[in-house]
């Protein structure tokens, strides 16, 4: 009897501390729900997709649970985890590193909408604290991704553990802390908490009133140029693949012949625009990319791999050989990159009143923002796709970060100046035009004696106004 006392008085506290718990951390709870419900929401996402194409393909190599491993792999491969192929001809495994850009998109949407409620709270409630909320949604986040990870690595697409312990929780912590960052209107402080680490030249050049006011150009300068050179490298392809559209025609054909495999092929190219863009970009930047190991591609002189499998995207890679007149007019776009962070930043620059070498400073500060982006970007785009000739694909993150770094402070700094000098001479002399035409000029015209009377009084023109004889 005592027994049964006891247990019903475990029975009926439990749900008391779990109260109680979450009164005292609802921000913790609400994040570690926000963080599993984005993460269902994605995996769900993958796995209705995959079981789609599974269900529509005339000829399924699995069952439906080699669909849903394939999903899992998937997911995780869209966090930057790299994933390796067991059942290959040479029983060696082969590793897949490449990860859409395009699939990287939705998880980290998710994660930072998720921080961002987590901070908010319920609706008239104070904000949770910033802390809390993000450790919530990451913890949640991750417990779904373990158990993910676990089941996938039964699949033919297995997740390599130290990617999986490295890549997933950088991007799962990054996105959600940009989540709980704008959730409370985006601090200086945790900003400028970062920039005290920096040597003294580039913390007297960023800190201060008017130091955020130059992180703040640099910023927008450096987004700016990624912009120009993810736009640029996209209307490479583009115009490349027109150039050679009958060989991407004729490998978009060669590849599958029903109307669900082309649509799978079609889907696996829209999620690849962005890898290609950046590929481009490369391109132009000049180090180019990799077709395998030890085939470069690059304005200056092309060397693709004789045997590549068909795919209408590698349709658009130039042909082999030394680079020609159109090969080297990709430049322009590096050229406009540099040039659009020079005018963001001369702009800033006349509206600040900054000197020629705070200028320079501030280009030279949007030229490293843009270079450790857009390589990070770079870096993320490529990768292997097999053993040998197939473990090297894509651009090499340090070489483009490099490159963007010298053309954007080598052509943003010149047209900076010039277009500080320029416009700075420009907006001076409206200063002083209007400050002319502000300066009350005298008028040559005495002031008459006041009005008088008959009888030679002041003449009253109140009383005038009543009625009133003068």
């Amino acid at each position: 009897m005592a027994g049964v006392i006891q247990l019903t008085a475990r029975r009926s506290s439990l749900p008391l501390l779990l109260a109680r718990l979450r009164d005292r951390s609802p921000g913790l709870a609400a994040g570690l729900l926000g963080g599993v419900l984005a993460a269902g929401l994605g995996l769900g996402s993958f796995a209705v997709l995959v079981m789609v194409l599974w269900i529509s393909s005339p000829y399924p190599d699995s069952g439906p649970g080699g669909a849903l491993h394939v999903a899992a792999a998937l997911w995780l491969l869209a966090h930057g985890v790299e994933l390796v192929r067991a059942d290959t001809l040479s029983g060696v495994p082969a590793p897949v590193g490449v990860t859409p850009l395009l699939l990287l998109a939705a998880p980290v949407w998710l994660l930072h909408r998720a921080a961002r409620d987590a901070v908010d709270g319920a609706e008239g409630a104070p904000l949770v604290s910033a802390r809390t909320a993000w450790t919530g949604v990451v913890l949640g986040y991750l417990a779904v991704a373990a158990a993910v990870a676990g089941y996938a690595a039964g699949g033919a697409l297995r997740p390599s553990w130290a990617w999986a312990a490295v890549s997933l929780p950088a991007v799962v912590a990054a996105a959600a802390g940009m989540g709980a960052w704008t959730a409370y209107g985006r601090p200086r402080g945790p900003v400028e908490r970062v920039l005290v680490l920096l040597p003294r030249g580039l913390r007297r050049l960023v800190l201060g009133v008017e130091g955020r006011e130059r992180v703040g150009v640099a910023v927008r300068a450096a987004g700016a140029g990624a912009a120009v050179l993810l736009g640029g490298g996209a209307f490479l392809v583009a115009a490349s693949s027109v150039w050679h559209l009958g060989a991407a025609r004729g490998a978009f054909l060669e590849l599958t012949q029903g109307w669900s495999g082309r649509f799978a092929v079609l889907l696996l190219c829209v999620v690849l625009v962005p890898n290609a863009a950046v590929w481009g970009a490369a391109y132009a930047l000049g180090p180019g990319f990799a077709l395998g190991a030890g085939h470069v591609v690059a304005p200056l002189s092309s060397d693709p791999a004789p045997l590549m499998p068909p795919f209408p995207l590698l349709a658009a890679v130039p042909e082999a050989g030394v680079g020609g007149g159109l090969n080297w007019a990709a430049g322009v776009v590096a050229l406009l990159a540099g040039g659009v962070a020079g005018a963001f930043v001369a702009r800033g620059a006349v509206l600040g009143g900054w000197s020629w070498k705070r200028a320079v400073g501030v280009v030279g500060l949007a030229g490293l923002m843009c270079a450790v982006g857009f390589g990070v970007l770079a870096g993320m785009a490529g990768g292997p796709l097999g053993t040998e000739r197939l473990a090297s694909f894509g651009p090499v993150g340090w070489q483009v970060g490099a490159a963007v770094a010298v053309w954007v402070v080598g052509v943003g700094v010149p047209v900076g100046l010039v277009l500080r000098g320029w416009w700075g001479r420009g907006a001076a002399a409206a200063v002083a035009g209007s400050a002319v035409a502000d300066v009350p000029v005298p008028l040559p015209v005495s002031v008459p004696a006041p009005a008088s009377g008959a009888d030679g009084e002041p003449y009253d023109f109140e009383r005038e106004e009543d009625g009133g004889a003068p």
